[in-house]
């Protein structure tokens, strides 16, 4: 799936269609799986004797497997065009490519009868819009997890003990420091706001840094210096899409679970880097006894690595260690950027 087409379903009251993401891992794995699958259906519907089955296979196999991923290998360099383009302009694009890979394969790999390339080219054109239907449904029938998966992310941060703490830290300081306070109503209302707003669009990864710190501020109105927050950010990841409320509720999981029950200062540490095409993501909390780490920060995670996989597919994951002096959460996801 491509990113803009991930992040629009939702289950809203209209899907709309797309073509899947070329350049993205899962779906590759799934293309080469089910041209494979189709072909070895096809194999064994025609053949007659199964002592003729492992030469046809062979057979099979060499007129399958080049045209399949020099046509897999066309479309990740054509992904950027296809996703600009409308659903059926880019449809037409892909059966494009793939009656071109068949037909030159068929050429180079051997001489054709004159009745064998029309049979060539239409099974591929057929195999072709099969894998798009598949991808199709795959993505309607996603739209409902991700647009549940969207709300509990949303429901999940609205914390009632967040706001009540967070108003009673700016009346702790409304006396002695009046615009401190009224920094924090702002910094409480525009938190809210992103909280509330649509979030259908993936988010540059700068925006989520932003609200992490007014978030933090927040929080530092009534733990103070009890809350030590160490940032170790890499400026070349700042450009990266990344699904809405994504950090946010990770750093609030460390402070609410790290730093909040102790009756000491804690730090916690954030590590945000690029490494080539990758963005590496890590929080670090300390952390305290069993007792006191609740399951709703297992929760917290678990939808996360969902919200995770339903953008990003195989090609993002979210890991989590834990020894006896902290618990550190670790998502690595492609470099996505609208440049």
């Amino acid at each position: 799936m491509s990113i803009k087409q991930k992040a629009r379903p939702a289950g809203w009251s209209r899907h709309p269609a797309s073509l899947p993401d070329f350049r993205n891992l899962g779906v590759v794995l799934r293309i080469l799986l089910l041209v494979n699958a189709l072909a070895l259906a096809a194999l064994l519907v025609r053949n007659s004797a199964l002592a003729a089955l492992p030469a046809e296979g062979m057979e099979m196999a060499v007129r399958v497997e080049f045209p399949l991923i020099l046509g897999v290998a066309a479309l990740f360099l054509l992904q950027p065009l296809l996703r600009r383009l409308p659903y059926v302009a880019g449809v037409a694009v892909v059966l494009g490519v793939v009656l071109t890979v068949a037909a030159a394969s068929q050429v180079l790999l051997a001489p054709v009868e004159v009745d064998e390339a029309p049979r060539a080219l239409i099974w591929s054109l057929t195999v072709a819009l099969a894998v798009l239907a598949y991808f199709h449904q795959r993505n309607a029938a996603q739209a409902p997890a991700l647009a549940e998966a969207r709300l509990l992310a949303l429901t999940a941060r609205i914390r009632p003990h967040f706001l009540f703490n967070s108003l009673n830290g700016v009346l702790g300081v409304l006396r002695r420091d009046p615009r401190r306070a009224e920094e924090g109503l702002e910094e409480l209302a525009d938190l809210f706001r992103a909280l509330m707003q649509d979030n259908r669009e993936l988010v540059p990864l700068a925006d989520e840094i932003v609200l992490c710190e007014r978030y933090l501020s927040l929080e530092r109105l009534r733990l103070g210096e009890r809350l030590q927050v160490s940032w170790q950010r890499d400026g070349a990841a700042d450009a990266a899409l990344v699904p809405p409320l994504l950090l946010q509720p990770l750093v609030e999981n460390a402070v609410y679970h790290g730093i909040e029950p102790a009756a000491v200062p804690g730090t916690v540490s954030i590590t945000i880097a690029r490494r080539g095409p990758e963005v590496l993501i890590g929080i670090a909390n300390p952390r305290l006894d069993a007792a006191s780490h609740h399951t709703g920060n297992r929760m917290a995670l678990d939808n996360i690595r969902e919200r995770l996989m339903l953008f990003y597919d195989l090609e993002a994951t979210l890991d989590t260690e834990q020894d006896a002096d902290a618990f550190r959460v670790r998502i690595r996801l492609p470099f996505r950027s609208e440049r």
